[in-house]
């Protein structure tokens, strides 16, 4: 079964609106909420995948790439590792992010509200650039990285705590990250949920600090990455490794790794999404007579027998010979073909004896172009321009 697009997700066009993906977005998640459908697995699959397809098409760049690449150009699931629905790690992740959204609690206004939780602190992402040649492209590669980053800390296991001990649990909130605040409006007494002062929102707090990360969990240090890229990747395509980035404060969420995509150029062929294409140049008895030509391809030499009277700009197709096709889940399938482009080279100098065989040979009817072949060179030429 085909994958269902982020636009059909939330039953916009590929044009819509940023507000209309908003409204849309917000539709669909009323209609599914958790507080609405309790136990109701299917209603909370779709909740997630809503919150997925929002959050990429809400952010113009992310958009843009999904408009081209396909999930593959915003999260690299499936293929390049999934990493759940659109990197939220649960229900409450999706409040938090999408609270202007929510209402600022996720409630919607019914069921008296989510609470969001103690704080998961978030580690910041890393970016990479990869340089491929035609043939990593072909059959795919693995690239290892030495990247300085942020890691967890060896003392203290990323806890932040001296000695080995364990973060207590806040008393001032028990372990929730928050604290009811009443205030007095004309509606009454309101109560909201605000971040416990004390603990910050993580609902722990610590007694003694680790003195190798001063309490924070993390530390500089380097991480070797191995980042496998699948065949059939295209320039400027954007890789997403999960959970690889910055580690996080206090074993928090770990960012991402976004891997950028650059390609060599060929000498040899030029690209056309999945064709490459191959420039032939022919003498001009090679051309008149025929001949059998070695072509080259990414998986070796074939040999193709060149037609005598061949034209320039004619073209011959090698089937299967080209990159494969990578789809939004990172999986390669099929191949495009090589094009040969015909070309024939005319002599800027001539001997006496080429220069004289060519005079006998100009005012012969069999160097003339025929209008039958006139018209299937001006044909081919048009579509250069078409």
């Amino acid at each position: 079964m085909a994958e269902k697009s982020y636009y059909d997700i939330l039953g916009v066009s590929k044009d819509a609106s940023a507000e209309e993906i908003k409204k849309a977005y917000k539709r669909v998640a009323m209609k599914n909420h958790p507080d609405r459908n309790p136990g109701n697995k299917e209603a909370e699959e779709k909740f997630k995948e809503a919150a997925e397809a929002y959050d990429v098409l809400r952010d113009p760049d992310k958009r843009s790439r999904y408009d081209q690449f396909g999930k593959q150009g915003v999260n690299g699931q499936g293929g390049f590792g999934g990493g759940g629905f659109g990197g939220f790690q649960d229900i409450n992740d999706i409040f938090s992010a999408f609270g202007d959204i929510f209402g600022g609690g996720g409630g919607f206004g019914f069921g008296g509200g989510r609470s969001r939780g103690p704080q998961r602190y978030q580690g910041g992402d890393l970016r990479v650039k990869v340089r491929l040649n035609l043939k990593d492209i072909l059959n795919g590669t693995t690239k290892k990285f030495k990247i300085k980053k942020k890691i967890t800390c060896p003392d203290c296991h990323g806890n932040g705590c001296a000695n080995g001990e364990s973060p207590k649990t806040c008393p001032d909130c028990h372990g929730q990250g928050f604290t009811i605040k009443q205030a007095q409006s004309i509606f009454g007494i309101m109560q909201q949920q605000v971040p416990c002062q004390r603990c910050h929102g993580e609902g722990t707090i610590i007694d003694h600090v680790c003195p190798k990360c001063k309490g924070e969990g993390v530390i500089n240090g380097e991480d070797i990455v191995e980042i496998k890229i699948p065949a059939g990747v295209q320039e400027g395509m954007v890789l997403t490794v999960p959970n690889r980035g910055h580690a996080a404060r206090h074993n928090g969420i770990p960012g991402d790794i976004q891997v950028l995509i650059e390609e060599e150029q060929s000498d040899v062929f030029i690209r056309d999404a999945n064709d490459l294409i191959y420039n032939l140049l022919l003498t001009v008895s090679q051309a008149s007579l025929g001949d059998t030509i070695e072509i080259p391809t990414l998986e070796g030499p074939v040999r193709v027998n060149i037609k005598p009277g061949t034209q320039p700009g004619t073209r011959m197709r090698l089937k299967g010979k080209g990159l494969p096709q990578v789809n939004g889940n990172g999986y390669s399938y099929g191949k495009g073909d090589i094009i040969i482009n015909i070309s024939v080279y005319i002599p800027e100098n001539l001997s006496k004896e080429e220069n004289s065989a060519f005079q006998n040979m100009k005012d012969s009817p069999n160097m003339m172009a025929s209008d039958k072949v006139k018209k299937k060179i001006f044909d081919s030429f048009r579509t250069y321009f078409q």
